[in-house]
């Protein structure tokens, strides 16, 4: 089994800033790729950020520049660090991570439980 868990959400202003962090836990050999998805009430998910087993990293346009997503593998945590936020980054945010686990000897594709984000104008 192995579990993601996201923190950091919250309500910010227009132009604010939150960090959110998502950890990994579990039966885990190896994590390759890690993202973060999100998804606007009555919208699909989307990719907003991802990062590779060594870091390099693809965005969604209209986050570039505002928006970093980073990663920590002795804790199997990922970071999005995001700033200058609008409304319209209003969405529960989720992690997810492509796994190898440990026993038994598989790949997983694991998702976290969703962590809300509201940006007020």
């Amino acid at each position: 089994q192995v579990q993601l868990v996201e923190s950091g959400g919250g309500l910010v202003q227009a132009g604010g800033s939150l960090r959110l962090s998502c950890v990994a836990s579990g039966s885990i050999f190896s994590i390759n790729g890690m993202g973060w998805y999100r998804q606007a009430p009555g919208k699909q998910r989307e990719l907003v950020a991802h990062i590779t087993s060594g870091s390099s990293t693809n965005y969604k346009d209209s986050v570039k520049g505002r928006f970093t997503i980073s990663r920590d593998n002795a804790k199997n945590t990922v970071y999005l660090q995001m700033n200058s936020l609008k409304p319209e980054d209003t969405a529960v945010y989720f992690c997810n991570a492509d796994v190898m686990s440990l026993v038994p000897r598989r790949n997983l594709e694991v998702w976290g439980q969703g962590t809300l984000v509201t940006v007020s104008s």
